[in-house]
């Protein structure tokens, strides 16, 4: 088996591979979801530090724009500043 990780040994990958293999489906979706929540936070601040003049909904404009693209982020700026407060 070919080692899919530069820094981790290929004995210590089969372990890994194996943990994940005998986890539960209930335990390996929690993982990704952690995981995905963890991404999405990191993202969201550092647009926060390179940006610090940006309000929260500016942050998540800015989050949809790099993750989803500049067209839906366009939509999502036109229905936030269509909401009535």
């Amino acid at each position: 088996m070919i080692s899919q990780s530069p820094d981790t040994s290929p004995e210590a990958e089969k372990v890994q591979i194996n943990l994940i293999r005998e986890s539960s489906v209930a335990r390996r979706i929690s993982k990704v979801r952690s995981l995905s929540q963890t991404i999405m936070y990191l993202s969201r601040r550092s647009i926060q530090r390179t940006n610090p003049f940006l309000s929260e909904q500016e942050v998540n404009i800015a989050f949809v724009a790099n993750h989803y693209g500049e067209k839906l982020a366009e939509r999502l700026r036109l229905y936030m500043g269509s909401e009535q407060p």
